[in-house]
């Protein structure tokens, strides 16, 4: 049986995803190469940041929305029977204003009713100052698990892997497959074909260099509170740009508040008064962190103000966010293309090349889907007898 070379870039969610289904294949010798591996924390390497949760967003009908729906399966599954994964299941509850419904999470009706379990809409008294809201089971995924158990699955299929930096995508062809001796991008090359999913690293990345990559930044907070159940609104009353969810974690992994997303921001510091207000909103959508009862009333009250302010009608009175047991705020950077994910194959420098890039904020909801489309393409390039010539 012929044995064809694979060099996977990148090591985060898709990248690993992508290895791990490469693997399936016996003809397949893999080898992932990237700058970061699961267990490290770096503002270039999104995955270990995410809020990592499974919350539809794409239109029906769209390639997005089938990646995500093609995702779901898997990601039930390790809920179900894969503890050690760290994905669980969890109650989660979406409050919506009507002008807020372009996006699918937001809609009455979402396409995702079909396939999530125990999709219903709630009714009025349930969401006051909301148009509508919606429940369904969902899951959220502990990424510091995760991340180290996708890697330990790739092993265990045989894939090596290997720190290397490369400046240009080509480079990847020449990586040795199982030495850990050899030097990244010297020599001749080796590799049939290699896969790009290096996120953002791919606006500069040579032969890449796809200008319509940008950063979106996000910016959470990681606490030890526990929440009853994992929970978004589709407005905040702090402006463009501000977000309001809450998931818990599995395994012990805390509970993440959020948060933002700033197109073109690429700073990593933590600032602190959008810190003060995201723990505000997140209490205000989810009094039981610190404690209290979960009335919705009061939810939509603190939705529509700024929770700096006090205001004499709060009753009963939060405790408010001196209640937080933080464990550290977060900032990453989420790879958002104008067109969204990238999947596509070219030679580039002679080395047939799969991409597989791109997917914003939502990496880990579609990384199954799209992880699988990569692997088609793979063997499409395979099927043509194309082997990396430099």
């Amino acid at each position: 049986m012929a044995e064809f070379h694979i060099v996977v870039v990148g090591a985060g969610v898709s990248g690993l995803t992508t290895a791990l289904l490469l693997s399936k294949n016996p003809a397949y010798r893999i080898t992932v190469a990237a700058k970061y591996m699961p267990g490290d924390y770096d503002i270039e390497y999104a995955s270990p940041w995410a809020g990592a949760n499974y919350l539809p967003v794409s239109a029906a009908g769209t390639a997005a929305a089938e990646h995500d729906r093609n995702t779901w399966p898997e990601l039930a599954r390790l809920a179900r029977d894969v503890p050690e994964a760290g994905v669980h299941f969890q109650d989660t509850t979406i409050y919506a204003h009507a002008s807020d419904s372009a996006n699918e999470l937001f809609k009455p009706d979402p396409y995702f009713a079909e396939f999530l379990p125990n999709f219903r809409l709630l009714p009025p008294a349930q969401h006051p100052g909301y148009d509508h809201a919606t429940a369904f089971t969902s899951v959220c995924i502990n990424t510091s698990i995760y991340l180290p158990w996708l890697l330990s699955r790739c092993a265990a299929a045989g894939v090596h892997f290997r720190r290397a930096v490369f400046t240009h995508i080509a480079d990847a062809a020449r990586l040795q497959p199982s030495s850990p001796s050899s030097s990244a991008g010297q020599g001749p090359a080796t590799a049939d074909v290699v896969v790009n999913c290096t996120g953002l690293s791919s606006l500069r990345l040579g032969g890449v260099a796809d200008p319509t990559l940008t950063p979106v930044r996000g910016q959470t907070v990681l606490v030890r509170n526990e929440a009853a159940g994992m929970a978004a609104s589709s407005r905040t009353a702090d402006g463009e740009g501000e977000m309001c969810y809450v998931m818990q974690r599995a395994v012990g992994g805390g509970t993440l508040l959020g948060g933002c997303a700033q197109p073109g921001n690429w700073d990593a510091t933590v600032d602190p008064n959008l810190a003060v207000r995201i723990m505000q909103r997140a209490v205000a959508l989810c009094p039981a962190l610190v404690g209290e009862r979960s009335e919705h009333s009061e939810h939509s009250k603190h939705s529509e103000r700024d929770h700096s302010e006090p205001n004499e009608h709060d009753s009963p009175p939060q405790r408010g966010i001196a209640q937080l047991s933080i464990i550290r705020h977060q900032v990453g950077l989420r790879p958002v293309r104008k067109d969204g994910v990238r999947l596509a194959k070219e030679r580039i420098g002679g080395v047939w090349t799969v991409h597989n890039y791109g997917h914003g904020g939502y990496g880990y909801q579609a990384s199954y889907g799209c992880a699988g489309v990569a692997v088609g393409l793979v063997g499409e390039v395979l099927a043509g007898g194309g082997r990396a010539r430099l």
